[in-house]
């Protein structure tokens, strides 16, 4: 959906991976998106700071953060509804500031605040959108309103939050655009009209579409982005790449055995870190290399155990230590 609105604050930083690039973009061309030392200052430590980023052709980026850590001034400086104060943005080989309405060409936006037109009903704003883009085929617009069960004959002013953001993301999305820029797109929705929106977003994707998505809640960005920024008080704390989280270099388990003399034998002939043990409760918490996986199995089979857990590291556990590291003082 090609409209707006907007708020605050972003900046640089990485972690589990670098800050540029995907393993699942296209490595021979350039980045669709990038930013350098992006700031907006609005003054009193408000706005972004030093937003270095680079998203691939056919990645899917998430931008996670708190309200007015940074997202939307960052999103408004990708589309062009802000002119950053220093530093620069190409999307798509285009200056946002400078050559809007031909990056429009290319790119559909879902804004954090949705103002729709003077227009009657859901009809009306999508058939105009449709005219505005000029499509023809209005299937595509079809298959969007069933799949997220909107009643497009509802009049605009009386819809829900959860009517409205349905009806701008069947607009955006029916575009058929190579670049989607979306600001918080699950807001208002329930539960299972997010699960749908989330299985839209893969769709695009397998579609080789680029996706730029802000949220606050991990989960989704975890379920469906192949990296994910945090920006907090509009700095970049951390870049992550979430198969190198699901599939890190390091395995913690929690291992709980029948005995206490079989939990102290194993701590006793264990060579590598105990994280933490309780002999009384028979468990013990270890971390390995992943590539000693295998010689952990090949121990453990000689002990009696009554379980053994992965403790799997996620995408809020990896910010969560980043943040409260960031909180430390230096």
């Amino acid at each position: 959906m090609d409209s707006a609105n907007g708020s605050s604050g972003s900046s640089n930083s990485n972690s589990l991976n670098r800050s540029s690039g995907s393993n699942n973009s296209n490595d021979s061309s350039s980045p669709v998106i990038t930013t350098r030392q992006l700031t907006k200052d609005y003054g009193n430590s408000r706005g972004i700071f030093d937003i270095d980023l680079e998203i691939q052709a056919g990645e899917v980026f998430g931008y996670i953060g708190t309200n007015g850590a940074g997202k939307t001034t960052t999103i408004r400086s990708l589309v062009g509804f802000l002119k950053p104060d220093s530093g620069s943005v190409m999307v798509k080989g285009l200056n946002p500031w400078v050559d809007s309405a031909q990056l429009m060409n290319h790119l559909s936006y879902i804004p954090g605040e949705i103002n729709f037109p003077a227009l009657s009903t859901g009809t009306a704003f999508l058939k105009a959108q449709a005219e505005f883009l000029r499509i023809k085929d209005f299937s595509r617009m079809n298959d969007l309103i069933s799949i997220m069960q909107l009643d497009p004959s509802a009049t605009l002013k009386r819809m829900s939050k959860g009517m409205k953001q349905k009806t701008a993301i069947v607009a955006a999305l029916m575009a058929e655009k190579e670049i989607l820029i979306l600001d918080e797109p699950t807001t208002g929705l329930d539960p299972l009209m997010r699960d749908a929106f989330l299985d839209l977003i893969h769709s695009e994707k397998e579609k080789g579409r680029t996706v730029f998505m802000s949220s606050h809640i991990f989960d989704e960005m975890e379920s469906v982005c192949d990296r994910v920024a945090m920006i907090r008080e509009g700095r970049i704390i951390g870049i992550v790449d979430i198969r190198e989280l699901h599939h890190g270099k390091q395995k913690t388990f929690d291992l709980c055995f029948t005995k206490e003399d079989e939990c102290q034998r194993f701590l006793s002939s264990w060579d590598f870190a105990v994280s933490s043990f309780s002999l009384s409760q028979c468990q013990c918490t270890i971390e390995i290399p992943s590539a000693q996986i295998n010689h952990l199995f090949a121990v453990l089979q000689d002990f009696k155990l009554a379980s053994v857990k992965e403790q799997h590291l996620s995408l809020e556990r990896f910010f969560m230590d980043s943040y409260q590291r960031e909180m430390r003082p230096k």
